[in-house]
């Protein structure tokens, strides 16, 4: 029985580690994506006319 909830117990550990690292890889990526973005905008704002 103690085995039984060991490897379930060792299951859900390893997903919980797995959803987070991919969060953080998500973060960080679209992170720099917005900086990159906002770059752009900043450095060709003086060609925009409203």
């Amino acid at each position: 029985m103690e085995e039984k909830v060991y490897k379930t117990m060792t299951g859900s550990g390893a997903v919980a580690l797995t959803v987070g690292v991919i969060a953080l890889v998500t973060g960080i990526v679209s992170g720099v994506l917005l900086i990159i973005s906002g770059a752009k905008l900043l450095s060709g704002r003086s060609k925009m006319i409203f």
